[in-house]
């Protein structure tokens, strides 16, 4: 039997819930066409620079999946099953105080760490766990009785997580196991038919219709698959003009004449689907629900601490202006302005100032006309480098996600705010926390680039024959 290694699992599992979701919300289908039309006439009007952050090949496959779980037990275990595909527990988010609505969860994003490993497929996963202790939005008695309904229901299967630790040991399974783990890990994530206790799914939805689409029924599932798309703004376009409704605006960084940084995401409306509720005369009828929507993303370049301090500071600018009533209210736009007062417009320039991360290649050229020879045994400053054109910077592309474009994408798809009671003091969660709850360590991805980027000029100076001082 033929051995799958961790990245073809990865790929095949990355494609079956594409098709299983497919089936289930229609509308992703139109998301992914319009998705690929995009990236293919962008390509075709841009050329090479279109693929300055990724190849067409993988930005057009490429997926990132959202799932939500109720418990640290359940967070455990998905982290094993995510495992067996070489997905890896990356950065913290805390979505509770991210937005004005109540939005009671924590995450992680599962994904492959190395370079060569995304390359070949770079599925991701957001997951997010209830947090259903924090006193803010569960009184003592519901979160006993939460406690009670997800200690009682499986959502991943003895078998399955027996597959996948082996899977992740060794790097892989052979043909039957691979098929087995395949076919039990889609179908875990598949939405359920079981009936929905209305009282109980009601009455957590007057907290947070998120933890109700958690806590209020006996399985998980996936809650949205997002397409990556090369210009997000003729995408949301071209998805209003096929008249499906898209939220109001597009979350993260405004469109600009400078580099795309970090992530742009915007979706598709929460659409209503079809569900059976048991009801508490005891009887079984149809209804419907509104959790699931379609969410797309662009990409753009990771930054350093130094450019996320920027980042941070830019987005607090651009509120204080709403907030005072610049840009008739418009918040692209007063973000635009902000932008171009505060970032660089090149990529040279955002690596001279170290604000973002890259690697590094040489140009021959600048480098005879330059210094010849004179550099090898001695010693030259990357600055000076990047400045003659020798180091030419490459953009790392952000793998990760922002807190408050997760929790803006979560809010603009609920029906109501929920109930928050800010007079309790919340539950400390933070990477430590998370890490012993996924019981493996969640990496800092400001780390996994810098690791990056030092690999890439340690590989300079071995080129150059040089000491390359950072």
């Amino acid at each position: 039997m033929s051995f799958r290694a961790h990245w073809q699992l990865r790929a095949e599992f990355a494609r079956r819930l594409s098709a299983m979701y497919g089936d289930e919300v229609p509308a992703y289908n139109t998301l992914v066409d319009v998705s690929t039309a995009v990236n293919e006439d962008h390509l075709r009007n841009k050329g090479a620079e279109a693929e300055r952050l990724g190849s067409i090949s993988r930005v057009t496959a490429e997926r990132h999946g959202a799932i939500r779980v109720g418990s640290p037990q359940e967070m455990s275990q998905v982290a094993r099953v995510f495992a067996a595909f070489g997905m890896h527990p990356v950065g913290f988010y805390d979505l509770r105080d991210a937005s004005k609505s109540s939005v009671p969860v924590v995450s992680t994003a599962f994904r492959p760490v190395e370079p060569d490993e995304l390359a070949k497929n770079p599925f991701r996963v957001f997951t997010s766990m209830l947090a259903a202790d924090d006193p803010r939005f569960f009184s003592p008695e519901l979160q006993e009785q939460l406690r009670d309904f997800i200690g009682a229901r499986t959502l991943f299967p003895e078998e399955l997580l027996e597959l996948a630790d082996q899977a992740a040991e060794h790097g892989g399974l052979e043909g039957g196991d691979a098929e087995r783990l395949l076919e039990l890990a889609t179908a875990a994530f598949k939405l359920s038919d079981d009936p929905v206790d209305y009282a109980w799914y009601k009455k957590l939805e007057a907290v947070s219709a998120v933890a109700s689409d958690i806590g209020g029924v006996t399985s998980t599932h996936i809650n949205h698959l997002t397409p990556r798309v090369l210009d997000i703004d003729d995408l949301y376009a071209r998805m209003e003009a096929q008249g499906i409704t898209m939220i109001d605006e597009i979350q993260g960084p405004p469109r600009w004449d400078g580099p795309d940084i970090l992530l742009r995401q915007t979706s598709f409306r929460a659409l209503s689907e079809d569900r059976i509720f048991r009801f508490e005369d005891g009887t079984v009828g149809p209804g419907e629900l509104r959790v699931r929507f379609g969410e797309v993303e662009q990409r753009g370049i990771a930054l350093t601490p130094t450019g996320r301090d920027l980042y941070d500071r830019m987005v607090a600018e651009t509120d204080r202006r709403l907030a005072a009533g610049e840009g008739n209210g418009v918040r692209v736009d007063v973000a635009r302005g902000v932008w171009e007062e505060n970032l660089p417009r090149t990529e040279k320039e955002l690596a001279l100032q170290k604000l973002a991360y890259f690697t590094f290649t040489v140009d021959g050229d600048a480098l005879g006309s330059h210094y010849g020879d004179s550099l090898r045994g001695g010693t030259v400053s990357l600055t000076e480098l990047i400045e003659k054109g020798v180091a030419v910077p490459e953009p790392i592309v952000y793998e990760d996600f922002l807190p408050r474009s997760a929790a803006g994408i979560f809010q603009s798809n609920l029906t109501d705010d929920g109930s928050r009671d800010d007079a309790q003091t919340g539950t400390d969660y933070d990477i430590d926390v998370m890490s012993t709850i996924v019981g493996r360590p969640v990496a800092d991805p400001a780390e996994l680039y810098q690791r990056q980027q030092d690999a890439s000029i340690a590989a300079l100076a071995e080129d150059l024959g040089t000491t390359v001082e950072v």
